[in-house]
Formats: structure tokens, C-alpha cells, sequence
């Protein structure tokens, strides 16, 4: 049950960068920060890459197919889930849409992207829970061995969510600890406004 280990760091990864979002949104909202938009820039790409194109696909196509097998009165559950992970790809777009105009026009957008960045954030939480309270036990219980070395040895493939199966994340991730302001990231004191 390697997978198991693997999904909880992926998302832990995918928590702290979250959190990172809504502290930095607090911050330009309340004025203690100024709108950096290369960080807001490097948050969405590393939703964008991580969850949505390596942790997701993985999750339906190893983890879920398998449940549906063991699993039939899990379904219901698996169905919102993956309806999730689809909504969530759209809510990445989304933002992606929402963060041109607030660097173009200014302060006068950011109500527009903190609504859609506040309605991923409060999405994504809720996925995560779900999966971490009602979704991994299931499969601790119910999935045979043999289930779970097809599983793991997909997740194998990017044992370290923070940096990616070649190591392109490392950078990513890296960046953003970087840019975001203590106590959640590294940053210097010249992102307050």
C-alpha cells in the first residue's frame, strides 16, 4: 500500500500550497501585501501540473478502476469524486482566466479573482477531505494485495510530490516557498505593502 503513503504526501503538497494561496489572498485583501502576481502565476501552474494532470488522472485511472471492481456500493462516492476532479481542471482554468485581469487592470479586478480563487480553494479542501476521510480507508480495507501493486507502482512513478516523476516540480515548489511570506513560505519582507 505504497499509493497510500504516496496520495497523503501528494496531498499534503497539494495543502500547504493551497494554504499558501489563502494567506496571500488575505494579505492583498486586508493590504499587508502587495498583488504578486509571478507567485499568484507559479500557484496556478503548480495546481495546474500536479493535481490536475499527474495526482488526478492517477487517482481515476489505478486507484478508482480498482475500487469499482472491489468496491460496487462505493460508487456513488467515486462518481463525485471524479465529477470533482473535472470541475476542479475547470476551476484551474478559470483562475488562470481570472488572474489576466486582475494583472492588467489592477486592484479594481482582484475582488473578481479572489471570488473564483476563494471557490477553488473551498472545493479543493472539501475534495481532500473526503478523500482522506471516507475514500483512502475504504481502499485500506477493501483492496487486495494484488490491487494494490498495479496501484502503487503508478504512484511509484512520482514518489516525490514535490518535485514530480523527473524532478520538475522541485523548482516549481521551490519558487513559490520562496515568494510566499512567512510564517507559510520563505519570502522577504519587500512583498508587504
Amino acid at each position: 500500500m505504497k499509493a497510500l503513503d504516496i496520495i497523503h504526501d501528494e496531498h499534503r503538497a497539494l495543502g500547504a500550497v493551497l494554504q499558501a494561496l489563502g494567506f496571500v489572498l488575505d494579505g492583498i485583501r486586508d493590504g499587508r501585501f502587495e498583488p504578486d502576481f509571478a507567485l499568484l502565476a507559479a500557484i496556478i501552474e503548480y495546481i495546474t501540473q500536479v493535481p490536475d494532470k499527474l495526482h488526478h488522472p492517477k487517482e481515476d485511472d489505478y486507484l478508482f478502476v480498482k475500487m469499482r471492481e472491489r468496491l460496487p456500493g462505493i460508487a456513488p462516492l467515486l462518481d463525485q469524486l471524479e465529477a470533482d476532479h473535472a470541475e476542479g481542471a475547470r476551476w484551474t482554468a478559470a483562475l488562470r482566466g481570472a488572474l489576466v485581469p486582475y494583472q492588467g487592470i489592477g486592484p479594481a479586478a482582484f475582488a473578481g479573482f479572489e471570488a473564483t480563487a476563494r471557490t477553488y480553494l473551498e472545493a479543493s479542501r472539501r475534495h481532500l477531505s473526503r478523500e482522506e476521510t471516507e475514500l483512502l480507508p475504504a481502499a485500506r480495507k477493501g483492496l487486495a494485495p494484488e490491487d494494490w501493486a498495479e496501484i502503487d507502482a503508478a504512484f511509484e512513478a512520482n514518489k516525490n510530490p514535490w518535485s514530480g516523476p523527473t524532478g520538475e516540480f522541485r523548482a516549481l515548489f521551490s519558487r513559490i516557498v520562496t515568494m510566499v511570506p512567512a510564517p507559510y513560505g520563505v519570502g522577504a519582507g519587500a512583498t508587504e505593502a
